[in-house]
């Protein structure tokens, strides 16, 4: 938001209050300024009158003009279209030293002498005004020859940028501004002059009548203005809308640019003639007001949509340079339904930009503003008069106790300061009693919720410097929650990848869908419209396809043992958000060293379950069928009973493909990997006795019937089982010879030999009954 000072103060005092005061107050008030410059019309540049202009008899675009510039008359060569007799102008004297750094010197041009040089504004510096060279009048004050441009308030301007956040949309507007600094340096608004229509001209009626829906909660107003001959804006129009970025070709469109950042009240201006191409002689046209289907308003003449207010126009009935009679809408659509249409309609513009903010409701300020300019045009008639739609919104009513503000500030806030405060910044207050008030919301204050928003609102115009500081009072409390014991979860779990030599690897979440679709995993439904790159074009689905690229970086880089993991989001093919754990070891167990000869073996499947193990606990494992995993070295891995991820060899394939090594890889779900707390129990003095027992098992037998079977025998003394030797050889066929090693313990007693011989006799026979099982 650009403010020129000069500007400003239309709408406020500022004679007695410095620049850097206005500075330092709109900092304080959070409307933070984010550049700050002076813009004054160089010194010897002067006002000047046009007495004579000659064409230049050796050039076709040089005139050679007579300019009085009050101590005297001088000859100025200006090659300017627009230079003509009787101009008032700004005239640069010899000497003078342009913004551009050109000095102003004598010169001959084509052979004529020139005295000095005719400017247009950007060469003064205030930026493109018109085409050619700057035209004076009296809007600028009263125009003495000879007098220094820079004497001039218009010439002589500060000009401050702020930065707003997207909730205060009431700031995009001078209007705004001024309004914040009323209630911050205690200054009253000024009053627009009332609008003094003639008292002969034509009602708006005559030509326009309007309509709406039941529903539509907008505020609408239209005027009409007529142009009757070719005109020209005033020089404080041109050069403020320039300072501002904001000057058009077509002057109506510059007016409603004009009244729109004095105001904040967004225009939009329509053809009379293109719409009514086929009106009878003296018919009139009706514009009817519709909801639309995302809550927009849309504005339709015939039945044909003509404009979404706040949002766009159709172009077939925008004004041009040749627009006679012209239609003026001003309009309000709450700021929430402005972005939850443009979130389908996809549109960006000034206008978005503004009414997804909040523009100014007060439309009729702005209607003020803007034809006070035009009654200023002779070549403009206005039509008297006004059409409008207004359904009076329920505004939000908050009821607040003032010993509430004081708590959320911090310091006793006297009831009368704060409910000047609030009026001024457009609040309107109930006081119930001394200490209880009902505060109505503004509509340009959309943001504002509840009384922690009041409070904020206070607190920026009172200045959080003069809050006096005190001392913390501790008062804990048991803050903790799931998010932290969740946090911990996660922390202990990379804490012990980390101990066994595992390095955290952070992706994208977005991922390769092609590289996804070969390894089998499904990719959402929903396509990216327009992802950061071709490589990136998906959410990812797993983890696993970002660490076996790192894996392959790392190999190329001259890395023997890789050993990463990582924490984080994956999405089913239905969006679904999950979190995952992933880890892999690719190439070697250890490094190459003294101990192993400098030839250090392949990591094998055996050591990547021992240390997924020591990071996330006891689990067990059974057969699975994944395309991306060797057929011979994976499973699904369970815990508690649950399948909570999987486990296995990369395919040699996939090796190949990616150029790996021997790699191990593995990814679990998070949830289901948090620990529950251990609980304590009671262990036997005696010592127990441990056997081996070796069955004969066909290849391709699942080593989780034979678990199953010993665990439903439910033997008390039996502490734990497991799987200590494979073997075969020629002799066996195919089968395999299975060693299981049991471990028997008694709490009351040491066990004796034949009571432990019954047991495994036991156990012999139930896998020989349930399935065929012999001992070697």
């Amino acid at each position: 938001m650009i403010i020129s000072r000069n500007w400003l103060s239309e709408w406020i005092d500022l004679s007695e209050i410095s620049t850097q005061t206005i500075i330092n107050t709109l900092n304080s008030i959070g409307l933070e300024v984010d550049s700050f410059k002076s813009v004054k019309a160089p010194e010897k540049v002067v006002v000047g009158k046009v007495l004579e202009k000659v064409k230049h008899e050796n050039s076709d675009k040089l005139n050679i003009c007579k300019v009085d510039v009050g101590s005297e008359v001088l000859q100025i060569v200006c090659g300017a279209k627009n230079v003509d007799k009787d101009q008032f102008v700004a005239v640069s004297l010899v000497g003078a030293v342009l913004p551009s750094g050109l000095e102003i010197k004598p010169a001959k041009l084509r052979g004529v002498e020139s005295m000095g040089m005719i400017c247009s504004s950007s060469e003064l510096g205030f930026g493109k005004s018109n085409d050619g060279i700057m035209v004076l009048d009296e809007s600028m004050g009263e125009l003495v020859l000879g007098k220094a441009l820079n004497t001039y308030e218009l010439f002589n301007d500060e000009i401050i940028e702020i930065e707003l956040t997207p909730n205060r949309g009431d700031c995009l507007s001078l209007y705004g501004v001024a309004r914040d600094l009323s209630a911050a340096l205690d200054l009253n608004l000024k009053e627009l002059s009332p609008l003094k229509e003639g008292e002969n001209s034509v009602g708006i009626g005559r030509i326009l009548s309007v309509k709406n829906q039941s529903d539509v909660e907008g505020f609408f107003a239209y005027r009409a203005l007529e142009i009757k001959e070719e005109f020209k804006l005033n020089i404080t129009i041109g050069i403020r809308l320039a300072l501002i970025e904001a000057y058009k070709n077509n002057h109506i469109e510059n007016l409603l640019a004009y009244a729109t950042h004095a105001s904040g009240v967004v225009f939009c201006a329509y053809d009379f003639h293109k719409l009514c191409q086929d009106c009878h002689v003296d018919e009139k046209i009706t514009l009817e007001v519709k909801t639309q289907e995302h809550g927009e308003y849309g504005i339709y003449y015939k039945d044909e949509l003509i404009a979404l207010a706040g949002i766009e126009q159709e172009d077939k009935y925008k004004i041009n340079n040749e627009s006679k009679i012209i239609i003026i809408e001003a309009s309000y659509t709450q700021p929430q339904i402005i972005a939850n249409a443009v979130a389908f309609h996809k549109k960006k513009n000034d206008t978005i930009y503004r009414t997804s903010r909040g523009s100014e409701p007060k439309l009729s300020l702005g209607m003020e503003y803007l034809f006070n300019e035009c009654l200023k045009i002779n070549a403009m008639s206005v039509f008297s008069g006004s059409q409008q739609i207004f359904k009076e919104c329920e505004a939000k009513v908050i009821g607040i106790f003032g010993t509430e503000i004081d708590k959320i500030i911090g310091m006793p806030i006297d009831k009368n300061i704060l409910v000047k405060i609030l009026k001024k910044l457009g609040f309107e207050i109930s006081v119930i009693n001394d200490e209880q008030f009902n505060i109505k919301i503004p509509l340009h204050r959309s943001d504002i919720v509840n009384i922690a928003d009041i409070s904020e609102e206070v607190v920026r115009i009172i200045g959080i410097d003069n809050i006096p500081s005190r001392a913390l009072e501790f008062r804990e409390k048991n803050r903790l929650n799931q998010v932290y014991f969740d946090y911990q979860e996660i922390k202990n779990l990379r804490l012990k990848a980390s101990h066994n030599g595992y390095f955290e690897s952070i992706h994208y979440v977005l991922d390769n869908e092609e590289e996804l679709a070969r390894l089998g995993f499904k990719c959402i439904k929903n396509k990216l419209i327009n992802p950061i790159t071709n490589e990136l074009n998906t959410l990812r689905s797993t983890l696993i396809n970002h660490l076996l690229n790192a894996a392959s970086f790392n190999l190329r880089n001259s890395k023997k043992k890789i050993k990463l993991f990582e924490c984080g989001s994956v999405f089913d093919e239905f969006s679904n958000e999950h979190t995952k754990f992933a880890m892999i070891f690719s190439g070697y167990k250890e490094e190459a060293k003294i101990a192993n000869k400098a030839k250090p073996v392949l990591v094998d499947f055996y050591t990547f379950l021992a240390e997924l193990k020591s990071i996330i606990g006891e689990y067990s494992l059974q057969k699975s069928e994944y395309a991306f995993l060797s057929p011979y070295e994976q499973a699904n891995v369970y815990k508690n009973g649950k399948r909570i991820g999987f486990v296995g060899r990369v395919h040699l394939s996939v090796e190949n493909e990616r150029d790996l090594a021997k790699t191990y890889i593995c990814e679990l779900d998070l949830e289901s990997l948090k620990q529950d707390f251990k609980i304590a129990k009671a262990y036997s003095k005696f010592p127990s006795m441990s056997r081996d027992l070796s069955v004969v098992i066909p290849k391709g037998f699942e080593y989780e019937k034979i678990k199953q079977t010993i665990v439903k025998l439910n033997i008390e003394r039996l502490e734990s089982f497991r799987v200590v030797d494979l073997y075969t050889d020629e002799n066996l066929g195919e089968f395999y010879s299975l060693t299981i090693n049991l471990v028997f313990r008694d709490f009351e007693k040491t066990l004796e030999d034949n009571i432990v011989l019954e047991y495994i006799d036991k156990i012999i026979k139930a896998l020989d009954d349930e399935h065929g099982l012999k001992l070697r």
